[in-house]
């Protein structure tokens, strides 16, 4: 049968460490000669790219911030438009309810004056119809009175009298 031992497999000998430190070294030169550039390159690379990433990304992150405290002043600007328009419209309506309401004032005084005008003239006229009636009564009376004893002179004086207290008022 075959002699298997374990411990010539597990074996760690001083040569077998040189030698592995001598190809390791080996091979880190030639790395180091051809692939080491090219590596802290890619990793400069890679590195820088993350980098500029985090500027943007606080960069827009700032710029969002501006924007939203932009938007928020609007909003408030709005706000305090909107407020400024309907205190405005309030104003605006009340001038013109008063506008409208001293105009009906102004329109009912002068009806109302109009009508004490109108009722005047009324007046004026039935006090002068009152007075020409009455004329015409105390000539009729006088007339009749007077053709019994005057001739036509003397009662057309009489007459005369008469018409030029009539016209002076002393009735």
């Amino acid at each position: 049968m075959i002699d298997f031992n374990i411990d010539n497999y597990l074996r760690i000998s001083w040569q077998d460490v040189l030698l592995v430190c001598i190809s390791t070294f080996i091979i880190v030169l030639f790395c180091k000669h051809f692939f080491w550039d090219k590596l802290l390159a890619f990793v400069a690379k890679r590195q820088a790219l993350i980098q500029e990433n985090i500027d943007a990304s606080k960069h827009l992150r700032e710029q969002a911030l501006e924007e939203k405290k932009q938007y928020d002043a609007q909003i408030a600007s709005a706000g305090s438009k909107a407020n400024a328009i309907i205190e405005q419209a309030k104003r605006d309506a009340q001038a013109q309810k008063n506008e409208i309401i001293d105009s009906a004032k102004n329109q009912a005084e002068n009806i109302s004056r109009a009508a004490q005008e109108e009722i005047e003239r009324d007046k004026l006229k039935a006090q002068k119809e009152m007075k020409d009636a009455i004329c015409d009564v105390a000539i009729t009376a006088a007339s009749q009175i007077l053709e019994s004893e005057i001739d036509a002179n003397k009662q057309k004086d009489i007459l005369d009298k008469l018409i030029d207290q009539a016209g002076e008022g002393k009735w």
